[in-house]
């Protein structure tokens, strides 16, 4: 025996080397470098002896952790690689004529399946489990998956169980000198993946409302803003911002809240404002806060997106439009205007724009403030020309006003009906040229013969 319990092997012609030993039990490591011995004898003496090859044994030992930063924050989609290692060593190594080189080493963990189960951790895991292949010993594998924290989620360090089954070859038995029989064994490990969710404020929104929010127009946007994370935010700003091409934008978008400890809730006003173009409709935005925490430092919390209705565009149409209109004629046109939209205006002026064959001096009239569903009358001194055909027509209007912020807008054209028609009664025939001559022809005959009867009674 030499030390370490190996025995001493006398020279029989046939080389036999160990070059790695892991320390153990020596008996178990006597006996098996016996067995290696008369097995490799024994192939020696039932056939050829064939070019030296390697006979091992050991297995996989796995290990797991999460690459890079492995902080998390309440309500986050969040994506976990998870980093796995194989750190398993050949146990044994021997270098003997007639043994056969195996096809898989037994510290190769084969046909991984890895599984992330989110334990008892607030944490819903959305992969399902993944095959990885195999992993050599010494070698590293990164495997990610797909997470939501939940948003309510208390801060602190979670363990996520990672399952991990694989094969391994356990044994391998060589039959003479070129048939080898392999032993594969099932496995399955659980590795403890350390996860830590930091305090941070998460936002709910408990309620939305809006006044005067009007295409084309301005108005208010109110929200409950409530803290239901686990973080006690100081000198807290609050801000609401426009999400993607969403035609509603805020006009004074940050509110200064201060102090906002969890659990807490806060009444919010927002200007905002909506496109011309866009339709009665509910938009999104965006509302999150910037706070200081406990560390002291400035951080920004996940923002949530909430929608802003908008009701429909301020609009007018024309109740009454001017009637019995003649050519040649100069007349006070009365328009009524009705407000079909859903807000008030207010100092509302109407615009008259003529054409031939209608002209005015004065094309402005003054309505007021007109709710919505009431209507305003306008009033135009308008002339039309003589020579006015008979028919139709349609004259522009628009008109002018102040929304329920004191903003200067102004209406769509709209169309006020005219419909020009011939004189009639007594002015269809004085209105007639030829009517006109008849007359002064019967009328100056007339009085040529009451003249001349009198110039006969006389004589």
């Amino acid at each position: 025996m030499q030390d370490g319990g190996i025995p001493f092997v006398p020279d029989t012609g046939v080389q036999m080397k160990i070059t790695r030993c892991i320390p153990g039990n020596k008996l178990i490591s006597t006996i098996a470098v016996y067995l290696l011995l008369f097995c490799s004898l024994a192939g020696i003496l039932a056939g050829p002896v064939s070019a030296g090859e390697r006979f091992v044994s050991g297995s996989p030992d796995l290990s797991a952790a999460v690459q890079g930063v492995n902080e998390f924050s309440p309500g986050q989609d969040a994506t976990i690689p998870v980093s796995i290692q194989n750190s398993g060593l050949i146990t044994y190594e021997y270098s003997l004529p007639g043994i056969l080189t195996r096809i898989d080493l037994p510290n190769t963990a084969k046909l991984m399946v890895v599984t992330l189960d989110p334990g008892s951790a607030p944490i819903t895991v959305k992969s399902d489990p993944q095959m990885v292949g195999d992993l050599a010993g010494g070698g590293r594998m990164t495997v990610s998956f797909r997470a939501k924290i939940d948003p309510d989620a208390e801060a602190g360090t979670y363990i996520l169980p990672l399952r991990v089954r694989y094969t391994y070859l356990r044994e391998a038995d060589q039959y003479a000198t070129d048939v080898i029989q392999y032993f594969y064994k099932d496995e399955e490990v659980i590795l403890g993946l350390p996860v830590h969710i930091r305090p941070e404020i998460v936002l709910e929104v408990t309620s939305v409302g809006t006044e005067h929010v009007n295409v084309g127009t301005e108005g208010y946007a109110r929200i409950e803003l409530k803290n239901i994370g686990n973080e006690n935010g100081r000198d807290t700003v609050a801000t609401l911002s426009k999400a993607g091409n969403s035609p509603v934008t805020p006009t004074a978008g940050s509110v200064y809240i201060g102090d906002f400890p969890t659990g807490s809730a806060v009444p919010l006003e927002y200007r905002v404002s909506v496109s011309k173009d866009a339709e009665a409709f509910t938009y999104p935005m965006n509302i999150s806060v910037t706070y200081k925490n406990l560390d002291g430092d400035f951080v920004t919390s996940t923002p949530v997106t909430i929608g802003i209705p908008v009701d429909r565009k301020i609009d007018f149409s024309v109740v009454s439009s001017p009637e019995g209109i003649t050519p040649g004629s100069r007349t006070v046109w009365e328009v009524v205007y009705r407000n079909t939209g859903d807000a008030p205006v207010h100092a509302a002026e109407a615009r008259i724009i003529t054409v031939d064959p209608f002209t005015t001096d004065d094309d402005s009239s003054y309505l007021g403030d007109i709710p919505p569903g009431e209507t305003g009358i306008a009033r135009f001194e308008i002339t039309v020309d003589s020579s006015a055909v008979v028919k139709d027509y349609g004259l522009d209007s628009e008109i002018r006003y102040r929304d329920a912020l004191d903003n200067d807008q102004i209406s769509d054209r709209i169309k006020v009906p005219v419909h020009v028609t011939d004189v009639t009664g007594i002015w269809a025939i004085l209105g007639n040229p030829y009517i006109l001559t008849l007359i002064g022809l019967i009328v100056a005959g007339a009085g040529y013969f009451v003249l001349s009867r009198r110039r006969k009674k006389r004589s």
